[in-house]
């Protein structure tokens, strides 16, 4: 089954809550992992990363904190997958996701086709949707 891995979805959540926040407004990775019961440790590894990125900015100290660095509407689902993946996109089938040559039977596959076709389906919906539509 095709499923995001719990780095992207704790990251997705983290920038949902922070867009959804006051524009400039401070969040913590602390305060965000207790209201979404996400594990602090992997948050805060996440949200270095897309600091890395420049998706948000740290802030050190007592008042610290992440805000979002770029506007909402424009961050979209398929740059937070790449940031936090280091993919460009997510992939339903092995042959995709890797060498062809690394699937047996890549050359006599009669699935590949439509599966290519509701990968990219899938690819475009990420690239189109913001995080702030998902607030």
């Amino acid at each position: 089954m095709f499923q995001l891995s719990k780095k992207v979805e704790y990251g997705l959540i983290a920038l949902r809550h922070i867009a959804a926040g006051s524009r400039g407004q401070i969040f913590t990775a602390k305060e965000i992992a207790d209201k979404y019961q996400i594990p602090f440790e992997l948050l805060a590894k996440v949200m270095q990363k897309l600091c890395k990125k420049g998706f948000v900015v740290s802030y050190q100290g007592v008042h610290g904190g992440y805000i979002l660095v770029r506007d909402a509407h424009e961050v979209k689902v398929s740059a937070i997958i790449n940031a936090i993946e280091e993919k460009p996109s997510v992939s339903i089938i092995q042959c995709e996701s890797e060498k062809p040559e690394s699937c047996i039977i890549h050359t006599t596959c009669t699935i590949k086709d439509p599966l290519v076709k509701l990968q990219s389906s899938i690819n475009k919906v990420f690239e189109e949707l913001s995080i702030m539509e998902m607030v």
